[in-house]
């Protein structure tokens, strides 16, 4: 019995001690986490979350980049920590972007003696405007007829080799440069952020763009193809003088904050450097062809080739007239519609070819792209020409056919006369001249460019009358001519100048 008692007893002193010791981990555990005490900065700091940090991939920060681009323009002080910086521009202000080569020793050989190819594009930031890039652009060019968004500043720039600047694409431009060599492109927007706002009532807050640069090596076939490195760094345009006030603006807020606001901020740094990405795709404007005038031999740039202005263009659109064939694939159709100023509805025929765009009936245009713009296609389509209000044929009259004339008897009267040619057999070879003014003007210029001399050379034109008289052609007379009439075109030495005398007969 005194036995049975004791069990009790001891499990009463084994159960108060487990109490206490755990009441005693408690104590220590709240001394050690307590409120004033607690940090989370100590917590990451424990084995085992430097462990899971070990574990991660290597961040591409610290990787050094065949090449880097510096804009010398300084970043806003109003971007917070960890996000993009951003960099506020001038309109129309040169802005220097060098160009450094960082390439280890041994790095990129088969690039070493040789240059490289960059092209610049200034595009939309906000993925929804990249979406209607396109529209957006077209719309800036119809209320911008004839600028540029983007241009190279050639005089300052330092090292560029055959810059060009294609008329179809306003926010491109590109060039060669070796890397060896030291290499500065200045740049200038033309186009500012509001531009491009929905709403335009003042004030309203300007869309960011970005400033990439594609860099390409030479392959095999001496294209400029083979990517090597992108990048590109966020920007927004001001009117001059603008981007200057937002900056001091910035800074100024930046001031007025605590020490404890400031450090959630990035500080302003004097340069923007661009960071890697993706190269831009190319496929809607860009021909995968290389460019007309890349190829192996090269020449340095000289003032008075390749200006990137839009008065400058290093080679003149192609004509507007080409006929669209069958055998068209799907990427010359695209040029096709650009060259004939149907570049809105390039991305609705994006997969068409030559044989899909003549296969739509006028109907089926008219309901694609609208009454206008649908019938001006479907007759581009069909290859309709326009006919000229005047056709006449001409022919100039020969030395040898004067010195026969004048061993001859009188000619017949001219309606017993050959249309090709007179009763001795002597043959006429006539050329079309079509007028649409029907101006004397108009038509001294069509006989120049007929037989290659400047329009200045020729005095005056005048039409052989009855009994030989000489009448001077006027506007009036020309609208008078009747349709497909033919003449023989007789010159004249004038008398007190350099100049001819034109006798239509």
């Amino acid at each position: 019995m005194a036995w049975a008692l004791k069990l009790p007893l001891a499990d009463e002193v084994i159960e108060s001690g487990l109490v206490q010791d755990f009441d005693a981990s408690l104590s220590g555990i709240g001394q050690e986490l307590g409120a004033g005490a607690y940090s989370m900065s100590d917590v990451l700091a424990l084995p085992i979350f430097k462990q899971e940090e070990s574990s991660l991939p290597p961040d591409n920060e610290n990787e050094i980049l065949p090449f880097q681009y510096v804009l010398c323009a300084a970043t806003s002080p109003a971007v917070k920590l960890h996000d993009e910086t951003l960099t506020y521009l001038n309109q129309g202000q040169s802005y220097e972007i060098r160009m450094l080569d960082n390439r280890k020793l041994g790095e990129l050989p088969e690039i070493n003696g040789k240059l490289v190819k960059s092209i610049f594009r200034v595009v939309f930031h906000d993925r929804r405007l990249q979406y209607t890039e396109h529209q957006q652009l077209e719309g800036w060019r119809w209320n911008r007829p004839g600028d540029r968004i983007l241009d190279i500043d050639i005089p300052m720039s330092v090292g560029i080799i055959d810059p060009r600047a294609n008329p179809t694409q306003l926010n491109t431009v590109e060039f060669l440069w070796d890397p060896a060599k030291r290499t500065s492109v200045f740049i200038q927007v033309h186009c500012i952020s509001t531009e491009f706002t929905m709403r335009k009532h003042g004030g309203e807050k300007g869309v960011p763009f970005r400033v990439q640069i594609d860099t390409f090596k030479e392959n095999e076939n001496g294209e400029y193809t083979e990517h090597l490195h992108s990048a590109s760094c966020q920007i927004k345009v001001f009117k001059p003088k603008g981007a200057d006030r937002k900056q001091k603006t910035d800074r100024e807020k930046m001031e007025k904050r605590t020490p404890h606001e400031k450090e959630k901020y990035q500080p302003s740094y004097e340069t923007t450097i661009l960071t890697e990405c993706s190269p831009w795709p190319e496929i809607t404007y860009v021909n995968n062809s290389p460019s007309p005038g890349f190829n192996s031999s090269h020449s340095s740039f000289s003032l008075g080739e390749g200006n990137g202005s839009p008065n400058h263009q290093p080679e003149p659109p192609p004509p507007v007239t080409d006929n669209l064939l069958p055998t068209t694939t799907p990427q010359e159709a695209q040029q096709w519609l650009h060259r004939n100023r149907f570049s809105t509805f390039t991305r609705l025929f994006t997969n068409f070819s030559g044989a899909d765009l003549l296969k739509l009936t006028r109907d089926d245009v008219i309901q694609i792209c609208g009454p206008a713009d649908g019938i001006r296609l479907f007759n581009a389509l069909k290859g309709r020409m326009v006919r000229p209000r005047l056709t006449i044929y001409v022919c100039q009259e020969s030395v040898q056919l004067r010195e026969q004339q004048q061993q001859q008897p009188p000619p017949p009267p001219p309606q017993q006369k050959q249309e090709d040619g007179d009763s001795n057999g002597t043959f006429f070879v006539y050329h079309a001249i079509y007028l649409e003014e029907l101006t004397a003007v108009e038509l001294t210029e069509k006989i120049a460019q007929l037989f290659s001399i400047s329009p200045h050379q020729i005095s005056q034109i005048y039409k052989q009358g009855p009994t030989g008289i000489h009448v001077l052609i006027s506007d009036e007379m020309i609208q008078n001519f009747q349709e497909e009439a033919c003449f023989i075109l007789d010159t004249l030495k004038a008398e007190t100048s350099d100049s001819y005398h034109i006798i239509l007969k």
